[in-house]
């Protein structure tokens, strides 16, 4: 039997469609991956085998019967578990929604079975999105399948290693300030966060709505393209929404980036960057410039303050979104003599300690007499952050820089929150100005890890992000 694990997603889909495999045997092969190694690396929360093969069943049916599954029909997909799925566990690797099963099915989850994939899990996260390791897990911490001794990023590092050990060959996750680019540099996968509104954020439990993107994994730069195309385009559910129709993202892959204006971030090249990530960028920067783009230095002033005006802004809209579960509604509850004692004790047993640090600070930056020192405040640098990025936009097409500054780190190592924040002050700029990035692995580090390269492009500007990306892959070596 031909054996279809580690093929790409459109290999596959292109496969299934034609009849040369059946999606029902593309689906066991994974699920009996899954089955055999998830174990150490704890990818998944949740593996959905019996609903996947009713899936896959049903993706050969209408093959059989003549018709046409959709451009990802038989691929198996793994979903990060804060999208909402109807009658099936949605945890947010929290305590506090233990026994909720939503009752409908999240904008992306229904637009990927209308495109004939199909959902083999939900996969293991930092504590509602927060966190940069997925060590803030109540189901325990994910780890990276390049080395089970260190971290595969966060917030979304079931997804990027279930990418990574091959037990799917996309998945999706969520982009709050890095949680997609982050863990897919970590973990040596592509990982792209798309437009703010151009993928609906409907049924995407809420960290910080201004904020939250969703967003694919993959081992390819046409996969990532292939995905995006699928889930992305104007969604009525979401009000945030852009009524935009959505390009042929694949086709954008072969245009090269012949002229294309290439702008290497000085504050996010610099201090705090490991030596051998930079090292790396440089080499990315040296083949787009071999390739033909024209790479100059610009400056982004403002992204200097992003770590700061996102740590005020995140947890305040968190403290707002997380209010709803108070025990009385949905998920977990203790139960006490008192509405507001139940209330205090659900929220202690259910919220772990990093969700309630955040919960705390946003409570505090919106509180009277500090909303406007702090939460006003973080606003403005905000507009400062995307006003800077359009003046660099001015003058260059696409921006690069890393996207973590280090390689993968060893569980344990940064217990302190502000160390662990630092990971994503290259990823959080782009998040607040909803602007596209993709991370694209470009080889490894001294330690045998690998790097991720971090595009940057205005809004809706994903078909030049993914053009560049194309061409930064096949300088790596990953695309032949």
């Amino acid at each position: 039997m031909t054996d279809w694990v580690g093929r790409s997603a459109a290999d596959i889909a292109a496969a299934v469609r034609s009849g040369e495999v059946t999606a029902r045997s593309v689906v066991d092969e994974h699920l009996a991956v899954i089955d055999a190694g998830d174990g150490p690396i704890n990818a998944f929360n949740l593996v959905t085998a019996d609903a996947a093969r009713q899936s896959a069943d049903a993706v050969d049916a209408t093959i059989a019967a003549g018709g046409d599954p959709g451009p990802l029909a038989g691929v198996p997909v793994a979903l990060k578990d804060n999208l909402c799925t109807r009658g099936i566990p949605t945890t947010c690797s929290s305590r506090i929604l233990e026994g909720w099963r939503p009752p409908y099915d999240a904008t992306v989850v229904q637009l990927l079975a209308s495109a004939g994939a199909v959902s083999v899990g939900k996969t293991n996260l930092d504590e509602f999105a927060m966190g940069s390791s997925t060590e803030n897990s109540a189901f325990g911490p994910t780890r990276n399948p390049r080395d089970p001794s260190r971290v595969p990023g966060g917030s979304s590092g079931g997804s990027a290693a279930a990418v990574a050990a091959g037990f799917t060959p996309v998945a999706l996750g969520s982009d709050t300030g890095g949680s997609i680019r982050q863990p897919a540099a970590l973990c040596g996968v592509v990982g792209l966060k798309p437009t703010y509104g151009l993928v609906s954020r409907y049924g995407l439990v809420a960290f910080a709505s201004s904020l939250d993107q969703i967003g694919p994994f993959s081992a390819t730069v046409a996969d990532a393209a292939l995905m995006l195309g699928v889930i992305a385009g104007h969604d009525p559910a979401d009000s945030t929404s852009i009524p935009e129709p959505v390009p042929s993202y694949t086709e954008s892959l072969s245009a090269g980036v012949a002229g294309l204006r290439v702008g290497v971030v000085r504050e996010l090249t610099g201090e705090g960057i490991a030596p051998d990530v930079a090292a790396r960028v440089n080499a990315a920067v040296a083949a787009l410039s071999a390739a033909g783009a024209e790479v100059t230095e610009v400056s982004v002033p403002a992204v200097t303050y992003g770590l700061s005006a996102y740590y005020l802004i995140a947890p305040a809209e968190a403290s707002s979104n997380l209010a709803r579960y108070d025990g009385v509604r949905f998920g977990l509850r203790v139960d006490a003599p008192t509405t507001d004692a139940m209330m205090t004790a659900t929220r202690t047993a259910g919220f772990g300690a990093e969700v309630k640090r955040r919960i705390m600070l946003g409570t505090y930056a919106l509180s009277t007499g500090y909303y406007d020192a702090y939460y006003g405040k973080a606003q403005r640098v905000r507009t400062l952050i995307a006003r800077d990025f359009a003046a660099a936009y001015d003058t260059v097409d696409v921006l690069v820089s890393p996207t973590s500054p280090t390689t993968a780190f060893a569980f344990g190592a940064k217990a302190d929150p502000l160390s662990m924040y630092l990971n994503d002050v290259c990823t959080i700029p782009s998040n607040l100005a909803g602007h596209p990035a993709i991370s694209v692995p470009f080889g490894t580090g001294d330690d045998a890890m690998p790097v991720g390269v971090q595009l940057m492009a205005p809004a809706l500007a994903e078909t030049t992000l993914l053009s560049a990306a194309a061409v930064l892959e096949a300088a790596s070596g990953v695309a032949s």
